[in-house]
């Protein structure tokens, strides 16, 4: 009896761990249910590839140095994030190709003539080497001394465009070239705190109506021409120099040459000269008090002077003089045959490759991928203007007269007798004898070059 009582109760005890094991156990998952179709994903967003950039290339340059020869040290400094990520691009490339780099600066006073003699003589000093336009374009290109460089600057998100194709042209095909996207600037800078004390209406609101011109700016410079004490003198001036010659010429979109012609007698350029006649007779400008070239500059600066006619490079000087002052930036104004407002360059220059040195498209495939980065800068020259230029319309005004840069040509003729026009152009001399005069020494100059 026992016996048995003892097997139920150990029966009974089995049958309920059994049963609490089951009930611990985790639930069986239910089968799967059949998902529902679904839209087809759309591929994640990504980068628009440049489909300009140049292909990869592998090569060898078996530790080859290639020089940089300018008038100043171009090597790339760590200055700003685009910089050092240049820096890291160029010890990339020069352990994959095999190469070393070396910058090479020569004084700018005996510059042209070292550089040239080089390359006639089949001796380039450097691998890339920067020339000014005047003196390589015709001069070198016609004697086959440089590569072209067309078909090395497809990567528009890295080489300036409008230097190859346009500033650096000879017989449709182009011979510089630069990834520097800025331009050079100039135009006028004006003293905003002297125009408030004089009552001017605020110079920048021509610009605004699109009525900044010479019209214009010639009246508001008389404006500004004062005896403000009453002794019979003028003591403040609207306009700090006489000499405009260049900027009214990019002004009207004029030239002084045109490639293998004097250009004198083309109507834009008669308007420019009528104009700048004008200035001279009426002596709208700040007369000369026996000063040399910078003069003007230092009129601008005594705080006295409305207007003053420079380049952008000057503005972190004149401020550092003028602290007292609030410094305004304009275009030129626009002459009557001008589509846009321009800044322009009688000097400019490029970087080249001399057709002694060998494997060109290796040198530009380097130059394209050291520059070939996602720049931290909105726009060219933002660092500079913002932070020398307080008014957002100041800003506005050197990118407008920046992206209409112009080149003008005739310091390409060293016979040219550009300072005896200009002199007279300023004393007053007629136009129409101006033009007599110079043309045939305008158009023999040229010839010295061209033929």
């Amino acid at each position: 009896m026992k016996k048995n009582k003892f097997m139920l109760l150990s029966l009974l005890f089995a049958v309920m761990l059994m049963i609490n094991a089951c009930s611990s156990a985790p639930a069986a998952e239910p089968a799967p249910e059949k998902p529902a179709p679904q839209e087809e994903q759309a591929p994640a967003e990504t980068e628009p590839k440049n489909e300009n950039s140049t292909p990869e290339m592998d090569f060898d340059m078996g530790g080859r140095t290639i020089k940089v020869v300018a008038w100043w040290d171009m090597q790339i400094t760590d200055n700003n994030p685009d910089n050092i990520k240049r820096l890291e691009n160029l010890e990339a490339l020069k352990k994959k190709h095999n190469f070393n780099i070396e910058y090479v600066s020569i004084d700018f006073g005996e510059y042209q003539e070292k550089v040239v003699a080089s390359l006639m003589a089949g001796e380039p000093l450097g691998d890339f080497v920067r020339l000014g336009k005047n003196y390589a374009i015709p001069a070198l290109t016609k004697q086959d001394l440089l590569w072209p460089v067309d078909d090395y600057i497809k990567n528009d998100q890295v080489f300036n465009q409008k230097t190859t194709k346009e500033y650096m042209q000879y017989e449709g095909k182009g011979y510089g070239f630069t990834e520097d996207k800025s331009s050079f600037i100039n135009g006028i800078f004006y003293n905003r705190t002297l125009m408030q004390e004089l009552g001017l209406k605020p110079l920048q609101e021509y610009v605004d109506a699109d009525e900044w011109n010479w019209d214009n700016f010639l009246a508001v410079a008389k404006q500004a021409n004062k005896d403000r004490n009453n002794d019979g003198k003028l003591d403040t001036w609207g306009l700090a120099q006489t000499g405009l010659l260049e900027p009214i010429l990019y002004s009207n979109e004029a030239s002084l040459t045109k490639e293998d012609k004097q250009n004198l007698e083309d109507p834009k350029t008669k308007e420019a000269l009528n104009f700048l006649n004008k200035l001279a007779t009426e002596k709208v400008g700040r007369p000369t008090e026996g000063g040399d070239w910078t003069e003007p500059a230092t009129f601008f600066r005594q705080g006295n002077t409305l207007m003053y006619s420079g380049a952008m490079y000057e503005i972190e000087g004149i401020k550092t003089d003028m602290p007292d002052y609030d410094i305004g930036f304009l275009p030129y104004p626009k002459g009557p045959s001008a589509s846009a407002y321009h800044s322009g360059e009688s000097r400019y220059q490029a970087i080249t490759i001399p057709k002694a040195v060998e494997n060109p498209e290796q040198l530009m495939y380097i130059w394209e991928k050291i520059n070939e980065i996602d720049s931290i800068y909105d726009y060219p020259e933002q660092s500079t203007l913002e932070r020398h230029l307080t008014d957002e319309a100041d800003i506005n005004n050197a990118r407008e007269v920046a992206a209409g840069m112009l080149v003008l040509d005739h310091n390409t003729f060293p016979s040219l007798p550009y300072w005896d026009f200009d002199g007279e152009l300023k004393e007053g001399v007629s136009v129409s004898t101006l033009i007599e005069k110079y043309k045939a020494p305008f158009q023999a100059a040229i010839d010295e070059v061209y033929k």
